[in-house]
C-alpha cells in the first residue's frame, strides 16, 4: 500500500468525523430505488402494513449482514481487495470473492452512471422549462427521445464519470468526506421542503391516507382477490435487502475507514433509519402527488414513474417547473453520493490490491469506466434490437440483474458465512469482538444461532426465489 492511503502517523486514512461516515455510507445506501420503488410498493402492498412488514425484515435481515460487512473491513482495515486476505484462515479462498466484487462495483456503477445522467438531462429540461405548455403524450415522449440520442448520454455521462472520479481525487476527507457531507444535507433539505409542499396541496389528503392508512386486505389479496401474501413478503424482503447496497464491499471500504470507537450494529442503524427516513419522505411526494394531478402511469414504479408521470405532475401544479427542478436536484445528490461512494470502493481497490496512488487509481478507474458504460448507452439505441428478458428490456436489464439478483445476495451469504463459520472462516467470536469494540448498541452474542443457520437459509431462499422470478416467470 502506499503512502497516499495512509495518514501522517502511518496508519490508514481514517473519516474526519462520525458524522461523515454516516451521512456517505447512508449516501451510497439511498440510491433511486428509494424513490421509484419504494413509495410504489409501499402504497400497493398496504401503505403503513407494509412498511410494518419492511423494517421488521431490516431489522432482521439487513442490519445483520451491514454489520458483518462492516466488521470485515474495520477488523482487516482493507476494502474488499484484500480484507478477505487479512483475516482468513490459511489455505482457505475466501479471498477469491474480492474478484467478484470488483466486477459487481463495475457492472453496477456501467449503468448506474447513465441513470444519473438522466437525472441531469431532466434537471436541465425543468429549469429550461422543454415540459412548459406540453400534452400528456409529448412530455412522456422527452424520456424516449434522450435514450435515442447516443451522443447526448454520451457526453452527459462522461461528466457524470468525470465529475465522480474528480471528487475521489481530492481524498477521503477533502473529497469523498466533504462533498458527500453537502450533498446528502442538501439531498435531506430538498426532500423535506418538497414533501410540505406537496402534502399541503389540493388533494394530497387522499394521497397521504393510501400511502400512510394500513390496508391489511391488500397485503393478503389483489384487486382480482388472489391471495398474495408470498409476494408481499418477498417484495417487503427484498426492499429491506437491496437498499442498503449490502453484499459487495460497499460498506466495508467505509468500515476500513473509521476508528474503533463505536460498537458497528448502532452505526448500522443510524445509516439504515436515515436510509429508510429519506425512502419514506420521498413517498410523501411521489403518492400525493399523483393525487393532485392523476394521470396515467402513476401507479407504477420505476422510471416510468420518474421520467414521465412526475414531469407531467409537476406540469400542471402552481410553480412545478421550480419543484420539478428541485426535485430532480434532489436525485441528482442522491445519485452522486451513491457514484462516489462506489467509485471509491473502485478506487480502494486499485490502491489496497496493487499499491497504486489514489490519482494513478482514480486515472485507471476513469477511463475503464468510460468505456464500460457504453454498452447501456448503446442499448437503448444502437443495440436495442438486444432484449435479454424480451420485450421492453434492455442491456441495463441485463447488468442489473447480474448485480442485484446474482452478486448481492450470493455476496451477502458469502459475508454472513465468513462472519459465522469457526475454523474455517474468520468466526464468531471474532466478528462479535471487533463489531462490539467500542461504545454503543451491542451485538447480541445470543444472535449467533440465527445468524449462522437461518440467515443463510433466508439467503439462500431469496436467491432463488428472485432468480426464478426473473428467468422464469412462468413457475411461480
Amino acid at each position: 500500500m502506499e503512502k497516499q492511503n495512509l495518514s501522517n502517523n502511518g496508519e490508514r486514512e481514517k473519516f474526519g468525523s462520525r458524522l461523515g461516515f454516516i451521512l456517505i455510507s447512508a449516501g451510497c445506501a439511498i440510491g433511486l430505488g428509494n424513490v421509484w420503488r419504494f413509495p410504489y410498493i409501499a402504497s400497493q402492498y398496504g401503505g403503513a402494513a407494509f412498511i410494518i412488514l419492511y423494517l421488521l425484515f431490516l431489522v432482521i435481515f439487513g442490519l445483520p449482514i451491514m454489520t458483518m460487512e462492516f466488521a470485515v473491513g474495520r477488523a482487516s482495515q482493507k476494502s474488499i481487495a484484500s480484507s478477505f486476505t487479512a483475516l482468513e484462515p490459511k489455505n482457505t479462498k475466501w479471498h477469491w470473492f474480492s474478484w467478484v466484487g470488483l466486477v459487481g462495483n463495475n457492472l453496477l456503477m456501467m449503468f448506474y452512471t447513465i441513470v444519473t445522467a438522466w437525472m441531469f438531462i431532466y434537471f436541465y429540461k425543468m429549469i429550461a422549462g422543454d415540459f412548459n405548455g406540453q400534452t400528456a403524450t409529448e412530455v412522456s415522449a422527452h424520456f424516449g427521445a434522450m435514450n435515442a440520442n447516443p451522443l447526448l448520454l454520451i457526453i452527459v455521462t462522461a461528466v457524470v464519470i468525470l465529475l465522480g472520479f474528480f471528487v475521489c481525487s481530492l481524498g477521503l476527507k477533502k473529497g469523498v468526506e466533504k462533498i458527500n457531507k453537502i450533498m446528502m444535507l442538501c439531498l435531506l433539505a430538498i426532500i423535506l421542503v418538497l414533501a410540505v409542499y406537496v402534502c399541503t396541496l389540493d388533494g394530497a389528503g387522499e394521497g397521504l391516507k393510501y400511502y400512510l392508512v394500513p390496508n391489511f386486505n391488500n397485503i393478503m389479496y389483489d384487486a382480482d382477490g388472489n391471495v398474495i401474501l408470498g409476494e408481499v413478503i418477498f417484495a417487503a424482503l427484498g426492499q429491506a435487502f437491496f437498499t442498503l447496497s449490502i453484499g459487495m464491499g460497499s460498506m466495508a471500504v467505509f468500515g476500513s475507514y473509521i476508528k474503533k470507537d463505536r460498537r458497528l450494529l448502532g452505526e448500522s442503524v443510524s445509516i439504515a433509519a436515515l436510509d429508510t427516513g429519506v425512502a419514506f419522505i420521498a413517498g410523501l411526494i411521489v403518492i400525493p402527488a399523483t393525487f393532485v394531478y392523476p394521470t396515467k402511469g402513476a401507479a407504477t414504479g420505476g422510471p416510468g414513474l420518474i421520467f414521465e408521470t412526475l414531469p407531467n405532475i409537476f406540469n400542471h401544479i402552481p410553480g412545478g417547473q421550480i419543484w420539478g427542478a428541485f426535485f430532480f436536484l434532489f436525485l441528482i445528490f442522491a445519485a452522486m453520493s451513491t457514484v462516489t461512494a462506489v467509485f471509491e470502493n473502485l478506487i480502494a481497490f486499485g490502491m489496497d490490491k496493487w499499491g497504486w496512488s489514489r490519482k494513478k487509481s482514480c486515472l485507471i478507474n476513469c477511463a475503464l469506466m468510460l468505456v464500460l458504460s457504453l454498452p447501456c448507452i448503446f442499448g437503448y439505441n444502437l443495440l436495442s434490437g438486444f432484449k435479454p428478458f424480451g420485450a421492453g428490456t434492455s442491456i441495463m436489464d441485463l447488468e442489473d440483474f447480474i448485480v442485484s439478483n446474482n452478486i448481492l445476495p450470493l455476496g451477502s451469504l458469502v459475508y454472513v458465512l465468513f462472519c459465522t463459520l469457526d475454523k474455517k472462516a474468520w468466526g464468531w467470536n471474532q466478528f462479535l469482538s471487533e463489531a462490539n469494540q467500542g461504545k454503543g448498541l451491542k451485538m447480541p452474542n445470543k444472535l449467533r444461532f440465527y445468524c449462522k443457520y437461518i440467515l443463510p437459509v433466508l439467503l439462500i431462499v431469496f436467491y432463488v426465489y428472485g432468480f426464478i422470478s426473473k428467468v422464469f416467470p412462468g413457475l411461480l
